[in-house]
């Protein structure tokens, strides 16, 4: 029982990573839409900072996976 809530714990890292990637998202088309002609760097930037934050989550979800088999 408290695999599966530690487990579950650890994989909420990824609701955390979708907000920052949506807010990350945002903010580009914005800055994109006053300086149409920095869209490479724009996004560039917003790729490195996306992936970096999918990592986050994905970390979560492996920690949560071995947390389920080491100790379930």
């Amino acid at each position: 029982m408290l695999v599966a809530i530690g487990a579950g714990i650890a994989v909420l890292t990824g609701i955390g990573a979708g907000i920052g990637i949506g807010m990350a998202t945002s903010k580009a088309v914005e800055a994109i839409a006053r300086q149409p002609e920095a869209e490479s760097k724009i996004s560039k930037a917003l790729l490195l900072g996306c992936a970096l934050a999918e990592a986050t989550a994905i970390y979560g979800f492996v920690i949560g996976l071995l947390i389920v088999i080491m100790l379930g």
